[in-house]
């Protein structure tokens, strides 16, 4: 069951190799409850030490590796890629927020910056909102968005990065989207650059996946051969019992 876990992880870092933003997830294991062997007419080596029998192991949680993926130019201006942590903040159809590292956004009709689903990004707007097209307004390293009308250049508001303190600290929800987990404790990033014309690619290695999955399916085979054995052994000890 451990193993078929791990399997799943690496179907989904597979199938998610070209999503945007992408961050790859592993699987933890622990071990499970050990027992004596130090019973009567059980051989042991001499030695003070009691033998433990291990009864396998389990899948703790799915990690998320937060390395940085690859930056890739689209030339759109409505395109943002973060170097460094932190994540873009939108504001879901139901007025919750959520978290993105993929930033490839658009404009809607209303003049607003939104993600694939309609989502809208958070902006901290310098007075009031101000409606966007594509080829008004400009966003620098540090998230200031620059409206261009008549080649007069005027700041209108910056985009804020959040993050939250713990590698276990975001639940995934889908779509690329990230939830705090309960009792995350989160701040604003100041140290990270916002590129615009770009997007950040998924940090998924197909290389390390493959080689991952062979492993983990040796191991699958191994267990599964075991039990058979395991099986067949019982069955050999229960016939020779009832003759």
């Amino acid at each position: 069951m451990a193993q078929q876990e791990k399997l799943d992880s690496i179907s989904n870092n597979l199938a998610n190799v070209n999503t945007e933003g992408y961050k790859r997830v592993d699987v933890s294991f622990k071990d499970l409850v050990y027992e004596t062997l130090k019973r009567d007419g059980y051989p042991t080596t001499g030695n003070n030490a009691e033998p433990l029998n291990g009864t396998g192991v389990k899948a703790s949680g799915w990690l998320r590796d937060d390395g940085q993926g690859s930056l890739q130019e689209t030339g759109l201006n409505t395109d943002m890629a973060i170097d460094g942590e932190g994540y873009f903040r939108v504001t879901l159809a139901d007025g919750s927020k959520a978290y993105t590292r993929s930033g490839s956004f658009t404009i809607d009709s209303s003049g607003t910056l939104v993600d694939k689903n309609g989502n809208r990004l958070d902006v901290e707007y310098s007075g009031e909102k101000v409606s966007l097209d594509k080829g008004n307004f400009g966003i620098d390293k540090a998230g200031t968005i620059t409206l261009n009308e008549n080649g007069k250049l005027t700041k209108v508001g910056k985009i804020n990065l959040y993050n939250f303190v713990g590698q276990d600290s975001m639940a995934s929800v889908g779509e690329s989207l990230y939830v705090p987990k309960a009792g995350a404790q989160g701040y604003t990033v100041t140290d990270s650059n916002i590129n615009q014309g770009y997007v950040e690619a998924s940090n998924v290695d197909i290389a390390r996946e493959m080689t991952d999955m062979i492993v983990t399916q040796r191991a699958f085979e191994l267990g599964s051969r075991g039990l058979k054995t395991a099986d067949e052994m019982w069955g050999i000890a229960n016939n020779l019992r009832s003759r």
